[in-house]
């Protein structure tokens, strides 16, 4: 079997390129706790295009990231992805020259156009051999919770430095710190075909008859679009209680923290003792319940712990999907089809930040601050209708292996009749082109003894540079 110790270029390749993704989402996520906040005097300013300029990024990365995953494989991966970072760029510096709502506006549209998160998992995964790429994926999503966290922080204390359009800059100038590492930092590497990564139109049709499948979208599109319409208010409600912008970061960060500690054993309970569904049942009937609570007229009478108490509940509830979701498309996802699965996923996750903004921002204006929490709260019991009677799911591991010579030789009907016969393979697609099979397996159970027969038995196809470690 190949060593599943990580080589020198598949370091580089994790670290270059999960610091990149991070670095993009920081300066998207930092102007989420202050925006509504530092746009409410500029010219032509309404609650409702403040909700757009908040949202507004997510409607074009919506619309533009699978097709820059398509020009990605044409074009090579890392163009693409410079010509990406360069629209978020010319964004932050529209918006940061900004002096009006509209020029914000058009400022988050083009930094959501440089929709290259598709394009960057495609050059982790031709990085990368099989199976380390498990966890070079796992990289990103740990990379894209910690900017979140550190995103809550850094905008009041930037936006309070240096104004809203100082935030701006700063991810200007972090987007080329960016451009520095792809070019640097990340080594090169020949494009490949990747079933598992990106959006398979061959595949599409019947991901979106997958009921099972279709209930995560709409999970995903409902949280960010509740997070987002949140974020309209919740700044605003802590100016009420008398908390100044600048400290706002010194409020989200105990909550962040506590949230995710308190998340932990809930996701082991989801995860090892297989109770997937009643914590994600129950999780989004916490967020039903924190936000109809907040939005109980006379929130800012009950005190300040109240509403804090109320939001860390709704943050361990949200910090738990956010870690759970993906999990589950994971399981649900037919072999060989986790690419395009996630391919809509992400694209209902930007949707639902795009709707949010604009829903909150209407509501804002229309319903005062008590309006968007107590809506959203509706949504989230809409949500929990839709997936009330979902199926739990199996508890499937997904594996990609490399063929072997031998295994190669075989048709691919032949083989994937022979991986379906060993003990614990559940589903396997077999990928000829790529000389690779995708399969979901019952670790507990799989034989991998039996498995073993069929993988590559050396290092045919390592990444460009790369040094075997001795073992």
């Amino acid at each position: 079997m190949k060593t599943s110790r990580l080589l020198a270029p598949e370091r580089r390749a994790i670290v270059g390129l999960a610091s990149l993704y991070a670095t993009r989402m920081l300066g998207l996520f930092m102007v989420l706790p202050v925006l509504a906040l530092y746009t409410r005097d500029l010219a032509g300013a309404t609650p409702t295009l403040v909700g757009v300029a908040l949202g507004g990024y997510g409607l074009t990365q919506a619309l533009l990231q699978i097709p820059f995953g398509w020009l990605s494989d044409r074009l090579g991966r890392k163009a693409v992805i410079g010509f990406g970072l360069g629209l978020f760029i010319l964004g932050s510096l529209v918006a940061a020259t900004a002096d009006s709502i509209e020029m914000i506006i058009l400022g988050r549209c083009l930094q959501g156009s440089g929709a290259v998160a598709g394009a960057i998992m495609a050059l982790l995964a031709d990085q990368t051999r099989e199976e380390v790429r498990t966890m070079a994926m796992a990289s990103i999503g740990m990379s894209i919770g910690v900017a979140f966290a550190l995103a809550m922080v850094a905008g009041p204390l930037a936006a309070d430095a240096f104004g809203l359009s100082g935030v701006f800059w700063l991810t200007a100038v972090m987007a080329v710190a960016s451009l520095f590492v792809l070019w640097k930092l990340v080594p090169a590497a020949p494009r490949r075909q990747h079933q598992d990564v990106g959006l398979d139109r061959r595949q599409l049709k019947g991901i979106l008859a997958n009921s099972a499948l279709l209930r995560m979208d709409v999970s995903i599109f409902a949280l960010h679009m509740i997070l987002t319409a949140c974020f309209v208010a919740i700044p605003q409600q802590l100016v009420n209680f008398g908390i100044a912008p600048a400290h706002h970061g010194w409020i989200y960060l105990p909550l962040m923290g506590l949230a995710f500690v308190a998340m932990l054993p809930l996701v082991i309970v989801a995860e090892k003792y297989r109770r997937m569904k009643p914590v994600f049942l129950g999780a989004v009937a916490t967020i039903a319940t924190s936000l109809l609570l907040l939005g109980v007229d006379g929130i800012e009478h009950a005190g300040l712990a109240m509403f804090l108490g109320l939001l860390w509940l709704f943050f361990v509830a949200f910090n738990l999907l956010e870690a759970t979701l993906p999990s589950m498309i994971s399981k649900l996802a037919p072999a060989g089809a986790k690419g395009t699965a996630m391919g809509v996923y992400s694209t209902s996750q930007f949707l639902g930040a795009f709707v949010g903004g604009v829903g909150g921002g209407w509501l804002t204006g229309h319903f005062g601050l008590s309006g968007v929490f107590f809506a959203m709260g509706l949504v989230a019991i809409l949500w929990l209708a839709v997936v009330w009677g979902m199926q739990p799911p199996r508890h499937l591991g997904s594996e990609v292996i490399g063929l072997s010579p031998e295994a190669s030789q075989l048709s691919a009907v032949e083989l994937q009749t022979r991986l379906l016969a060993i003990a614990g393979v559940e589903e396997a697609l077999v990928v000829r082109e790529e000389r690779v099979a995708y399969l979901k397996v019952t670790r507990d159970t799989l034989d991998d003894k039996a498995l073993a027969r069929f993988t590559r038995q050396r290092d045919d196809e390592t990444p460009a540079g790369a040094e075997v470690p001795a073992s």
